[in-house]
């Protein structure tokens, strides 16, 4: 069978069994915009080699692990999963962050074209959050639901919708706020057109075919800035 290495990079079909390592370097490695040869140069590897790590569901030892981590200014644990299922921002304040207010325009940018953001909204007499995945439709934020489910209770509503990204690595993020009327889209053409929009389905599974509509009325958002770290990128 063949091996793969670090000195030669070369792997069998990469790609045909991708594993968490993988999607979690490769998933840093865009957020940071490096490409796989600069990321390759800073753990001392070849790209070959970060390809294979990439692509495949590699073992590699920790020594690499090690450099990977540092390339990525990220931890082992982050790029192993060790800290899958804690909420993020446990890393330390940084010693001087600086909170800085970001434009309508860097809202919009940051908000992307999709992603998962929390919907406030009031269920019951009482206030409730609820995850969930959204799509940026021109001027319109939308997201689907369960028809009877928490998020649904947005429609003919004010809302608020909150979107953020942390870096751990470096105890610094960014967070935009949208608030605005939302309401239930009930045009089946339109319901469609949105479904062909959405560049993923809810995470949450089948049976979210109500998708609700978000007219922001007001968008604001803050960073928080940290001397000598990258710039906070928006999610991917």
């Amino acid at each position: 069978m063949a091996q793969t290495t670090e000195a030669t990079g070369s792997a069998p079909e990469p790609g045909r069994n991708r594993g968490d390592l993988g999607r979690r370097a490769a998933l840093r490695r865009r957020q940071l915009g490096l490409t796989r040869a600069e990321v390759a140069a800073r753990a001392a590897a070849s790209p070959g080699y970060l390809r294979y790590v990439e692509e495949s569901s590699a073992t590699p030892g920790i020594g690499f692990l090690l450099r990977l981590a540092g390339a990525l200014e990220t931890t082992v644990a982050e790029l192993t999963g060790g800290t899958a299922d804690l909420p993020a921002g446990v890393g330390r304040a940084a010693a001087h962050p600086e909170v800085v207010a970001l434009g309508p325009e860097e809202c919009r940018a940051r908000l992307s074209t999709h992603g998962v953001g929390r919907v406030a909204v009031t269920v019951d007499d009482a206030p409730a959050v609820f995850p969930v995945n959204y799509t940026v439709a021109g001027e319109l934020i939308v997201y689907r639901t369960a028809p009877r489910a928490g998020p649904a209770a947005a429609a003919g509503h004010e809302v608020a919708l909150e979107v953020d990204h942390l870096d751990d690595a470096f105890s610094q993020g960014w967070s935009v706020l949208v608030v605005g009327p939302a309401h239930a889209v009930t045009d089946a053409a339109e319901a469609r057109r949105l479904a062909d929009l959405a560049p993923t389905g809810p995470w949450a599974g089948d049976g979210r075919e109500q998708w609700i509509a978000i007219r922001p009325r007001r968008i604001t958002g803050r960073r928080i800035v940290v001397g000598g770290a990258p710039a906070p990128t928006a999610a991917p």
